[in-house]
């Protein structure tokens, strides 16, 4: 508890610290068209959950109270956290930014290794080519999503927050614990109205982390793999479909928009926070779906079934309130 308010103080205090930094060295995102915000607001307040994070890991490393295998796989996450950094400021090409994702989950697959098996209950899958490329794919589209979901205040570190509250729920890892009180921290200053943003350093890393530390827990048989696609599937189910449907569209798919599910909620008329209210309903019932498969033993291939039709079904809500407009 006293390393949590250790942490907890520690990102409060430097998102400040960032937040000042940011506004002296004109470190803003300007509004434009495909924003969800109006007003200039600084941004790289995720460099808090970072340094947080990385000092909180580090301290359970050295006193032996983490696995060092998951330490160094989640260490790896600074490499990302810094070419996004300097994206935030200087705007990089994609090319240096996926080499560098790339090699960070190189790194941490080596420490973790790829997925054991990926049990779906009515099958398993266990070949090794197979299970290497869907965990490398999976650590890089987490780092590329959770990128596309930070759009509007509160968002992403809520949700973040949710999810990795539900985690230590069922797996009592202090890691875990680490992780919220950075984000705890954190999201004070990002809530509607937001003073900071989290910026790409805060959402690649926090793609990333989870990634792992969601590999790390099915391969030690402490949480399925499928469980925890069904708790982050507001983010995954968004991102995904929505650039499917821009793929479909023949839309450049690089290109920045406004047009996620959760975006389009904004632009119908509901405020940031409201939105996020509704995200976080969601998240409770997702939690719940999961809850019951564990206990009542339902197959989890079923329940990610459910939280897919449930997930679709809203999708198709905001679909007839904002529809999905070509560019």
């Amino acid at each position: 508890m006293v390393l949590f308010l250790i942490i907890l103080i520690a990102s409060f205090s430097l998102t400040y610290l960032v937040k000042v930094i940011a506004k002296k060295r004109l470190l803003i995102d300007i509004p434009n068209e495909r924003s969800s915000h109006v007003t200039p607001t600084p941004r790289g307040g995720g460099l808090a959950i970072a340094i947080s994070w990385f000092a909180g890991i580090s301290y359970l490393n050295f006193t032996g109270n983490m696995d060092v295998n998951l330490y160094y796989a989640l260490l790896s996450g600074i490499l990302i956290s810094g070419i996004s950094f300097l994206d935030d400021i200087y705007t990089l090409k994609s090319l240096p930014r996926m080499i560098i994702h790339a090699i960070s989950t190189l790194i941490a697959l080596n420490f973790i290794g790829v997925f054991n098996v990926i049990d779906f209950g009515f099958f398993t899958v266990e070949n090794t080519i197979i299970l290497t490329i869907l965990a490398f794919i999976g650590i890089i589209w987490f780092i590329n999503l959770f990128n596309f979901i930070d759009g509007i205040d509160g968002h992403l570190s809520s949700g973040m927050l949710f999810i990795t509250f539900v985690l230590f729920f069922f797996v009592k890892d202090i890691v875990l614990l680490i992780l919220a009180a950075a984000l705890l921290g954190f999201l004070p200053w990002n809530w509607q109205k937001a003073k900071i943003f989290m910026g790409d350093i805060g959402s690649t890393l926090l793609g990333f982390t989870m990634a792992v530390l969601l590999i790390y827990y099915n391969n030690h048989e402490q949480f399925s793999i499928v469980n925890g696609l069904i708790i982050t599937a507001v983010f995954w189910f968004d991102a995904t479909f929505t650039l499917i449907k821009r793929f479909l569209n023949k839309e450049n798919i690089g290109q920045a928009h406004r047009k996620h599910a959760y975006q389009r909620i904004v632009q119908f008329g509901f405020s940031h926070q409201k939105t996020v209210l509704i995200v976080a309903l969601l998240n409770f019932i997702l939690f719940g779906l999961v809850y019951l498969s564990i206990h009542l033993e339902i197959n989890n291939l079923v329940v990610l079934a459910i939280a897919i039709l449930l997930l679709f079904s809203v999708y198709k809500l905001v679909d007839s309130k904002k529809p999905f407009k070509l560019d």
